[in-house]
């Protein structure tokens, strides 16, 4: 009985706001036609009460109305058994599937004290340890969850996704190396492990497009390029057929390497590079199409080409529309697909400013950035890399340091770094912004803090050579 109740609860991704419920459903039919008849092949109070609660996630209501119910359930199962730590567990997991896609900070941290209270009592359990992470990899709580981050690499040293999962608390807290050394153990565990039948490797995606990032924070800009390229000639090869709708770079191998040749070019800032060239067949998907024309526009702007620039602003644009229509032909109102939006309309606004910027208009670059900033605050935090490519207080804050207003441009860092610890381009603005605002003292330790994220980084990078002379001054 437990076998076919663990078949259907593998349908569902509630971190991810995912859900199969058809297949999960044809599983429990495989056990027996109705409830009644499943609950009566369990062979214990014990086996019927979990087997309940399946029966609850995959009913007839909504999916935002089952993870409800699902949620309700479970914590009657906990409640039932307060011995039993997997029913404590399987509690947390059903408090994170609440989300719907978008992280909710109060209903993350219920998750957290659930799952913390078996972890403190067996830090080598890989659940406790993964919705512990899972709860609190944001920059206002990833210090809770360091010490499970450390417990799951050492409890599951095989799994290529525990591998990966630590690198959520490191990448909320800036801690760059391990964020690299954790998915380079994830995407080796990967690639030692045979694919089960029917199942196809996949070398781009979720684990080395945190990898490229970490690369790009650490200042290992060839290591980066290598890794992107690898993606980029795969993507080529496969096209976007792999649910090229989606609004997650990782599900798709096309979509996945887009999004790291885009971080790239913000990280880097090689506007005139060949990589700024790139010209892949981006299809008709929003997502893709939608990260694709800001970052190529985004860096002709920057280099004065402004007829591409705007060429590609038209091209976001009309991806945008394109992107909102398909949401209303679903009649989905999501979290989720609002998140979405707000992120498109950010897009919108920060690549309209680096054309006026370029333009030399940078009055009314500022005031269409500080739109985005306001637009930005109001979204929910997202693990990971910036859900945003260039965040926009990081943007304005360069645009202010334009116009030499230090003050300004100091505070649009600071709170750039609150979302992104640590984070190279934000450190470096910080550090001048303090420069030009008369705070010798605090350009300098901005400086060492960024040298020392920097510290194995390509020697010949320009911004390291840069601030290791400052440092040195």
């Amino acid at each position: 009985t437990m076998a076919w109740w663990g078949e259907a609860m593998a349908w569902n991704y509630g971190v991810w706001n995912t859900q199969f419920p058809d297949s999960a459903r044809a599983t429990l039919a495989r056990l027996g036609p109705t409830p009644a008849a499943r609950a009566s092949r369990a062979r214990t109070p014990r086996e019927r009460d979990y087997l309940q609660t399946v029966e609850v996630l995959y009913g007839t209501a909504t999916k935002a109305h089952r993870d409800t119910a699902y949620a309700t359930a479970a914590a009657r199962l906990s409640q039932k058994y307060p011995q039993d730590d997997e029913a404590k567990l399987f509690y947390a997991l059903a408090v994170l599937g609440l989300n719907q896609g978008v992280r909710d900070v109060p209903t993350y941290e219920r998750a957290l004290a659930i799952a913390m209270d078996v972890f403190r009592r067996h830090p080598d359990h890989p659940g406790a340890s993964h919705y512990v992470i899972h709860a609190s990899d944001d920059p206002a709580h990833a210090t809770v969850g360091l010490e499970a981050a450390r417990a799951l690499a050492k409890s599951s040293p095989a799994a290529e996704h525990a591998q990966h999962m630590t690198s959520h608390t490191f990448l909320a807290l800036g801690m760059w190396d391990d964020v690299v050394a954790a998915n380079e153990r994830a995407t080796h565990a990967d690639s030692a492990m045979p694919p089960m039948p029917g199942m196809r490797r996949y070398f781009c995606g979720h684990a080395n497009s945190w990898l490229d990032y970490g690369y790009l924070s650490q200042g290992r800009v060839a290591a980066a390029a290598s890794l992107l390229q690898q993606c980029q000639a795969i993507a080529a090869r496969v096209g976007d057929r792999t649910r090229a709708e989606d609004t997650d770079p990782d599900n798709s191998l096309f979509f996945s390497a887009v999004a790291m040749w885009s971080r790239y070019l913000f990280d880097t800032e090689q506007w005139s590079s060949t990589q700024a060239q790139w010209e892949p067949a981006v299809g008709s998907a929003p997502g893709p199409r939608r990260t694709y024309s800001f970052a190529r526009a985004f860096a002709a702007a920057r280099r004065g080409d402004l007829a591409v620039a705007r060429a590609g602003l038209t091209a976001l644009q009309t991806a945008n529309r394109d992107a909102k229509a398909r949401v209303a032909d679903a009649h989905d109102g999501s979290p989720e697909t609002v998140e979405d939006e707000k992120r498109a309309n950010i897009l919108d606004l920060e690549l309209q400013a680096a054309i006026q910027s370029a333009e030399g208009k940078h009055d009314e670059a500022i005031g269409l950035l500080r739109q985005a900033t306001v637009i930005e605050d109001g979204m929910a935090y997202a693990f990971g890399p910036p859900n945003v490519d260039k965040p926009s207080h990081e943007l304005l804050g360069e645009e202010l340091l334009v116009l030499k207003r230090g003050s300004e441009a100091r505070t649009e860092f600071e709170w750039a770094l609150k979302r992104t610890p640590r984070r190279p381009l934000a450190l470096r603005g910080l550090a001048l912004s303090n420069e030009a605002a008369g705070r010798p003292a605090e350009a300098t330790a901005a400086w060492r803090e960024l040298v020392d994220v920097w510290h194995t980084a390509d020697a010949t990078l320009p911004g390291v050579v840069d601030a290791r002379r400052r440092v040195a001054r």
